[in-house]
């Protein structure tokens, strides 16, 4: 997939825990580990939002686009 999810790397930043940030967004630790592991097919925006704000954040710092190699552009 061509889109990276890189919540691992803001939640370092943060130094807080997968468990503290699904507890405070309202989200399971399980779908916030599909998350973090790319395996998501959709996030909705009130999500994406909560996890923005409790990470101090903006989008873009969490979703990352990447060319998969040999598709087209």
């Amino acid at each position: 997939m061509a889109i990276v999810i890189n919540l691992d790397v803001m939640l370092a930043r943060r130094k807080m825990a997968s468990k503290d940030l699904a507890e405070a967004v309202g989200i399971t630790a399980q779908n916030l580990s599909i998350l973090k592991t790319g395996k998501a097919k959709a996030i909705r925006f009130s999500t994406l939002e909560a996890i923005c704000r409790m990470l101090d954040c903006q989008p873009g710092d969490i979703l990352e686009y990447r060319p998969d190699a040999g598709q087209p552009e």
